[in-house]
């Protein structure tokens, strides 16, 4: 199955998020099958990613984004398991500092871009500056409203200088949410991942949803389209990134770089 076309977002099309399913798994059930296949992506992927750096032509900026729980970290630990650490970079953006804050909104993301041969992942990301700031009133409106431009006009100068963008919205419902929040209160090893903040922002989900909709309608291109994966079940969001992730960077079509130099006048004794 072609994950990469049943996920991705149509350039153009208006985005409900009512119309998509949070708890769809496009026919796969969580089995010993799919354990396997996601095994052999991950494979897959390490091995991609060895070859990406060897020759240094790419690189690859995987942008998650979502619902507080919604399964950013895990999808980190997960599809990225078995890359090379050399080889990949995880950058978060909360509040800015002060030094952020002195610049425009796009400086620090554009600091934390992977540079060539490397994999760089965006836990929440320069989306925060339509979404948060939207929600909370942050910044009026007049100025929130001309990013959705500066952020698509800041993704195609990426991809123009050969960063592929791949940007993941994990769906979760209301419920799920509510559910995961749950288990991190009764579990204490997970307790430490909330805070009264995350707990106060869920009175603002319909906000957060009408700010995701907003972005994922205007600032999804051809060049950097968005995918919308359905996240209440981990094990299928985790299968769905590494099946588009892999399947992208196969289609890179990469080689390992030649020899600098005439291997066959020197022997090793």
């Amino acid at each position: 199955m072609n994950f990469a076309k049943q996920l991705r977002v149509k350039p153009g099309n208006s985005i409900r998020l009512a119309d998509f399913d949070p708890d769809d798994t496009l026919g796969f059930e969580k089995c010993s099958k799919t354990t396997k296949l996601l095994e052999k992506n991950l494979t897959r992927l390490d091995a991609l990613q060895a070859l990406m750096y060897a020759e240094n032509k790419h690189a690859v900026l995987i942008v998650l984004q979502g619902m507080d729980a919604g399964g950013k970290d895990g999808t980190i630990r997960h599809v990225m398991s078995g890359v090379n650490p050399q080889g990949c970079s995880v950058s978060q953006f909360k509040v800015p500092s002060h030094v952020e804050a002195e610049h425009d909104f796009l400086w620090r993301a554009h600091l934390a871009t992977p540079e060539r041969g490397k994999i760089g992942i965006f836990n929440r990301s320069h989306y925060e500056d339509v979404l948060i700031v939207r929600v909370h009133k942050m910044v009026p409106e007049e100025i929130w409203k001309k990013r959705y431009k500066q952020i698509n006009d800041f993704e195609s100068l990426l991809v123009r200088n050969h960063v592929t963008i791949l940007k993941f919205f994990l769906h979760i419902s209301k419920d799920e949410q509510k559910k995961r929040f749950r288990e991190r209160l009764d579990e204490p090893a997970h307790q430490w991942k909330l805070s009264p903040t995350d707990l106060a922002e869920r009175k603002y989900w319909d906000e957060y949803a009408e700010a995701y909709e907003e972005a994922l309608t205007k600032c999804n291109t051809a060049a950097a389209p968005w995918y919308i994966i359905p996240s209440n079940h981990k094990w299928f969001r985790n299968l769905a990134v590494a099946r588009i992730v892999e399947k992208t960077m196969q289609d890179f079509r990469m080689q390992y770089p030649k020899p600098s130099f005439d291997i066959s006048h020197y022997k090793l004794k």
